[in-house]
């Protein structure tokens, strides 16, 4: 699995959007039992904390130190830096094993084989992640040449199962239900600049390039943004739900 995101963790965690709760509600519901949850790839926690108010403990990992500095201490959470596809944990200990925004980073057959070594019988793993934002056709068709012809050939190859909304990615379970739920935010254009500044591909720019790309990117949208202060601003999150 690869940590692109140590280098950025605070803008991370402040920028990066939630998920909304009718996926969390979706997931519950083909939960058998609360007792114990697997957060993996945590980042600052986001998901880790969600699933707190629900089960009894919940183990959070990550590869990055600084994304896990960023997060949320509950009681009932652990966190620890691990890679997705070893960890620490016993066999049969998880009821719930969930993924948000990262599994195309892993690799998948090692983390499918750790997936079934510590998913007790029956558990259930939840993967999902979230596709290019929508505002409106004139902003969206900016931001889509941006995504293409800017910073498009500095994203990772992995990029590409985001795209094809995990089409290509194995999912060795009984698969349960796959979905599609809406997040939306009403956001000023310097919170959109804010949340793409966060992207790999435009830290891989600037690091290429010697300047940051959004810049030039924020001078694009004000001629289209209109008077208004705040827009909203929709993620669509694509989900998978499978039994172990």
């Amino acid at each position: 699995m690869k940590d692109l995101f140590s280098g950025h963790a605070t803008d991370y965690a402040r920028y990066r959007p939630n998920y909304p709760e009718t996926l969390y509600q979706w997931v519950f519901k083909h939960v058998q039992h609360f007792g114990k949850a697997w957060d993996c790839a945590t980042g600052n926690g986001q998901v880790a904390t969600v699933l707190a108010k629900h089960f009894s403990e919940v183990e959070a990992t990550d590869l990055s130190q600084a994304q896990i500095s960023q997060a949320v201490l509950l009681p009932n959470i652990h966190y620890q830096v691990s890679p997705a596809e070893t960890t620490p944990f016993d066999a049969n200990t998880f009821d719930l094993i969930t993924v948000g925004q990262a599994l195309h980073w892993f690799d998948f057959e090692l983390f499918n084989k750790e997936v079934k070594r510590v998913a007790k019988k029956g558990a259930i793993i939840a993967v999902w992640g979230y596709e290019l934002l929508t505002i409106s056709p004139e902003i969206d068709a900016i931001i889509q040449d941006f995504y293409q012809n800017t910073i498009g050939d500095y994203w990772d190859p992995e990029r590409r199962h985001i795209e094809n909304l995990y089409a290509d990615v194995p999912f060795p379970y009984n698969t349960l239900k796959k979905s599609i739920f809406l997040q939306n935010y009403n956001w000023s254009l310097t919170q959109l600049c804010h949340y793409l500044n966060t992207w790999s591909s435009v830290r891989k720019f600037e690091k290429a390039n010697g300047y940051n790309p959004i810049e030039a990117l924020h001078d694009r949208l004000i001629g289209v943004w209109g008077s208004a202060p705040r827009r909203l601003v929709t993620f669509p999150v694509f989900a998978q739900l499978g039994e172990v």
